[in-house]
């Protein structure tokens, strides 16, 4: 028996940049929060807390809270980063945060992908909110965002190889 020795192709592995901070996924947090019940009139009475998972790295932390700051200028009453691991606050240290600032109505919206130990961890943390959305999902802006990404790191090869 005759044998066909293929050699496989060679594998070009390139790296995409992380998917936040973007615009795009800012849109997809207001989208579960007007999907859990709050409303656009609803934005100047509102505090929000932007929870994420958390991170050891300062340099994660500080893109959080450099987020809650930009996102504070859209409307909101006022925006609160939260951690569910690795940093402070907490989502529930958030929440109180908010109350005491006077806002009518505080709001958490869970800065993740999908669900799992973590956003139950932001769950427990709001209770104390009056609306807790859901995680980023399959929002139309969070597929727009990972396309833009792959779009990128997938160009200098195809400039590389003549496409």
């Amino acid at each position: 028996p005759a044998f066909l020795l293929v050699s496989p192709p060679r594998l070009r592995i390139r790296q995409a940049e992380v998917l936040g901070p973007s615009p795009l996924l800012l849109s997809a947090l207001e989208r579960r929060l007007y999907e859990a019940g709050l409303t656009p009139a609803d934005k100047p009475s509102t505090g929000v807390v932007l929870a994420s998972a958390g991170s050891s790295d300062p340099e994660a932390i500080a893109v959080i809270a450099e987020i809650a700051r930009e996102w504070r200028h859209t409307g909101w009453c006022a925006v609160r980063p939260a951690f569910a691991s690795a940093s402070l606050p907490r989502t529930e240290d958030a929440v109180r945060q908010l109350r005491a600032l006077g806002c009518a109505r505080v709001a958490v919206a869970p800065y993740v992908l999908a669900p799992g130990f973590l956003p139950d961890r932001i769950a427990r943390g709001a209770a104390g909110a009056d609306v807790l959305a859901d995680v980023l999902g399959p929002a139309p802006e969070v597929a727009r965002v990972l396309l833009e990404r792959y779009d990128a790191a997938r160009v200098p090869v195809a400039l590389a190889v003549g496409a």
